[in-house]
C-alpha cells in the first residue's frame, strides 16, 4: 500500500449542502467499491460489489434535522466526509470516506477529531457510536487506536437490499463500536 504524503495545509471543514450530493456519492463509492477503491486501504471490494450509497441516501442525511454530513476540503477539493446523526445521548458516526489517494497521511484522524468536536459542541454528546463490518479487522484496529472499543453487539447485514451493496459472502454482519466523549481531543501524532 502506498501512503499519501502529509499535506502542508490543514483541511477546511464545512457542512454539506444538496449541491454536494453528486461529488459525495463519487467520493464514498471511490473509497469503498470497485478498482478505484484499491488505491487506498479502506476498500470493501473483496466483500461487496455494487453501490455503497446513492444520491437519495446522501440527500436524506443532508436534509435530516438530526444529522450533519461534514466535508473536509483543501483548496476547494473534496477529500473526505462523514455523517453525524444525533441519537439522544450519543452521536452515530457513519458514511466516513477519505479519497483513496489521500489515505494514509493523517487526514482520517483529523476528520474524526473534528467529528467528535462537533458532536460535543452541537449536541453535548457523551459518546460516539458506529457500526463496522466485523470482518474488517484492519479497519476496526484503526478505530481502536482512536479510542473506540468493540462491544460484541452485532447486527445483521441487510442481505437482499442492493442499496447497501451485493455481498460476496454469506457471513457479513456489523459490530457496534463505541467511544466515550469526555474532553476535547487533539491529534497528537499523525503517523499510522
Amino acid at each position: 500500500m502506498e501512503t499519501a504524503s502529509r499535506p502542508t495545509t490543514e483541511p477546511a471543514f464545512r457542512i454539506a449542502t444538496a449541491d454536494d450530493v453528486p461529488a459525495l456519492v463519487r467520493l464514498v463509492e471511490s473509497a469503498y467499491r470497485g478498482d478505484e477503491s484499491r488505491a487506498g486501504w479502506t476498500t470493501e471490494a473483496d466483500l461487496l460489489d455494487g453501490q455503497r450509497t446513492d444520491p437519495e441516501g446522501v440527500l436524506a442525511v443532508i436534509t435530516d434535522g438530526n444529522s450533519r454530513l461534514m466535508i473536509a476540503e483543501r483548496d476547494g477539493e473534496l477529500l473526505a466526509c462523514c455523517q453525524l446523526e444525533h441519537r439522544g445521548d450519543h452521536v452515530y458516526f457513519g458514511m466516513f470516506a477519505v479519497r483513496p489517494t489521500a489515505q494514509g497521511g493523517g487526514l482520517g484522524k483529523l476528520v474524526m477529531v473534528e467529528a467528535e468536536r462537533v458532536a460535543r459542541a452541537e449536541w453535548d454528546a457523551r459518546a460516539m457510536h458506529m457500526t463496522v463490518i466485523r470482518q474488517r479487522d484492519e479497519l476496526i484496529a484503526w478505530y481502536e487506536r482512536r479510542g473506540y472499543r468493540r462491544t460484541g453487539q452485532m447486527s445483521p447485514f441487510p442481505y437482499g437490499d442492493e442499496r447497501f451493496g451485493v455481498p460476496q459472502r454469506d457471513d457479513l454482519e456489523f459490530e457496534l463500536l463505541v467511544k466515550e466523549l469526555k474532553e476535547p481531543t487533539e491529534p497528537k501524532e499523525l503517523a499510522g
